[in-house]
């Protein structure tokens, strides 16, 4: 009986392949592939799929397990003897190598977890933290070879603006390995040359991905593997550097613990699991309203994890007051559901000697925040829901009001999360009609949403699983990102003395609640 409910997942998992492909809109361009070249990508296809297969084995002799994680790392000398790379990117004296590998089960099956691969917009959504742009370039097969073979485009970002951003071209190959196994193969396809004059990618993937095995019962065992090139054009900051080195940056675990935890998230939102939750007035009850609260704290995540990178340049000298670690951004405000203007970034970083874990439970202290939060108005606040959308304790979602007598309608949205690699604080005033429409099940994608947070994750310098002990003495990056918008009829520029003291405003405000959250913490200099 168990095997014909196998064959028939797999069968349905192939029927639904075709309807999954479609591309997605172009950027400024268009590009298709005729059948010669589509046999040499098929070829490179079949390479990358072989080597994959070997790769996942846990028993090959370029694999070595990390003396500080679970993860199986690569000996790159024993990996060139085994496979060769006729489309590998030359070298410079700043290459580097990364490769890791790990497993571990998350809370879905394998015909969801194809889905939401497959498609850009779900794969963003899976992945909020890391990938913060994708999109479909071409669809080169549906499935008539037996898989699915789609061109795509990303961006992947995390921690901080002191951590360069990647982008990758590449070929995802989607196959069936037996009745339980699916494989998932990335490889980087120099599709930028061909479209902007020989400029190569400073980023490159070897055959990377994942292998996706049904356990049954809504479970799957996911083995990830990541392999990259990389040629950073900025050098990394020193403050980041140990967590590049012991790959806690764009590693396998970090794919394999996000995914794994949005999982979880994703079974609360559609009612697969039912966790506890803090709702005096039993509006979550109803699961429309809840789904439409955790869409718009998605977007919230999305959003905030998008303008982390602040690729926006200031086209005037930034003040003296600033320190290397400090950035700032300027960017026109192109949000239709908010008010025409430019919205200024300032984000920093900076090193705690406090564990990850204590620097997270202090921000999530309501009694505390008051201490550091601007919105709070030096007042206490109060929690008028939650959703918990984990079950690690922290994971959830909240809706907080502030006691500040000249704003009684306005609240704060929250999404918190942490796990073994850092955690991430990220919230945003919102009105209270506009939570009243929410409720009424207006549509979230036409809601104003501003973010600021922090992203907290450890220094890279002590065993990763010391963030559940309480007691943990490791220390932690605490980036913390303000966003202000400056409202202007017109939307079409500001004057140089405007965007000077809007930058001056949004810096000092950065730089008081920093100080304030070190001196309440006991970090102060």
């Amino acid at each position: 009986m168990g095997s014909n409910n196998n064959n028939a997942r797999a069968h349905s998992i192939s029927d639904n392949i075709s309807s999954l492909m479609s591309p997605s809109p172009q950027e400024n361009y268009e590009f298709h592939h005729n059948n010669r070249e589509k046999s040499i990508i098929l070829g490179i296809l079949i390479a990358a799929l072989n080597e994959m297969a070997e790769l996942l084995k846990f028993d090959i002799p370029i694999s070595i397990k990390s003396s500080i994680s679970n993860e199986f790392l690569f000996n790159w000398e024993n990996y060139e003897e085994i496979f060769s790379n006729p489309n590998q990117p030359g070298e410079s004296p700043t290459t580097r190598f990364e490769s890791s590998k790990v497993y571990g089960v998350v809370p879905m099956n394998v015909i969801e977890l194809i889905q939401n691969f497959l498609d850009p917009i779900k794969w963003m959504n899976m992945f909020p933290t890391i990938v913060t742009k994708a999109r479909t370039v071409e669809v080169l097969d549906s499935g008539d070879l037996g898989g699915s073979m789609q061109l795509m485009y990303e961006k992947l970002h995390i921690l901080s603006p002191l951590v360069e951003a990647r982008d990758y071209y590449f070929i995802r190959y989607f196959r069936k390995l037996d009745e339980k196994t699916w494989i998932m193969v990335d490889i980087s396809y120099d599709l930028i040359k061909e479209i902007r004059s020989g400029e190569t990618s400073h980023a490159w993937k070897f055959p990377s991905g994942c292998a996706i095995q049904d356990l049954e019962h809504g479970e799957s065992r996911v083995t990830w593997i990541e392999h990259v090139q990389v040629d950073e054009k900025i050098p990394v900051h020193n403050m980041f550097l140990p967590l590049l080195i012991d790959r806690q940056t764009y590693g396998a675990k970090r794919w394999i613990v996000t995914l794994q935890r949005m999982c979880e998230r994703y079974n609360v939102e559609v009612g697969a699991t039912s966790l506890s939750r803090h709702d005096p007035k039993q509006v979550l009850n109803d699961p429309e309203i809840l789904e439409n609260v955790m869409q718009i704290s998605l977007r919230m995540v999305k959003r905030f994890c998008e303008i982390l990178s602040m690729t926006e340049k200031l086209d005037f000298p930034t003040s003296s007051k600033f320190k290397s670690e400090d950035r700032v951004s300027i960017r026109k405000n192109e949000d239709i559901t908010q008010q025409k203007g430019f919205i200024i970034t300032a984000a920093t970083s900076l090193w705690l000697p406090l564990s990850c874990r204590n620097v997270f439970n202090f921000l999530k202290d309501n009694n505390s925040r008051c201490q550091w939060d601007v919105l709070a108005g030096e007042n206490t606040v109060t929690e008028l829901a939650r959703i918990e959308t984990g079950c690690v304790p922290g994971n959830n979602i909240t809706i907080i009001q502030p006691y500040v007598p000249e704003e009684k309608k306005m609240l704060i949205l929250q999404e918190s999360a942490i796990d073994e690699l850092g955690a991430f604080l990220i919230y945003a005033p919102i009105d209270l009609s506009t939570v009243n429409s929410i409720f009424k099940g207006s549509d979230v994608n036409k809601v104003s949403i501003l973010p600021s947070g922090f992203i907290i994750c450890p220094d890279g310098r002590h065993n990763l699983d010391t963030y559940i002990t309480k007691n943990a003495q490791n220390g932690s990056i605490l980036t913390m990102t303000f966003q202000i918008l400056i409202c202007h009829a017109n939307n079409a520029s500001i004057s140089l003395k405007q965007q000077k003291s809007a930058v001056t405003s949004v810096h000092n405000l950065l730089s008081s609640t920093i100080l304030k959250i070190k001196a309440t913490l006991g970090c102060s200099d």
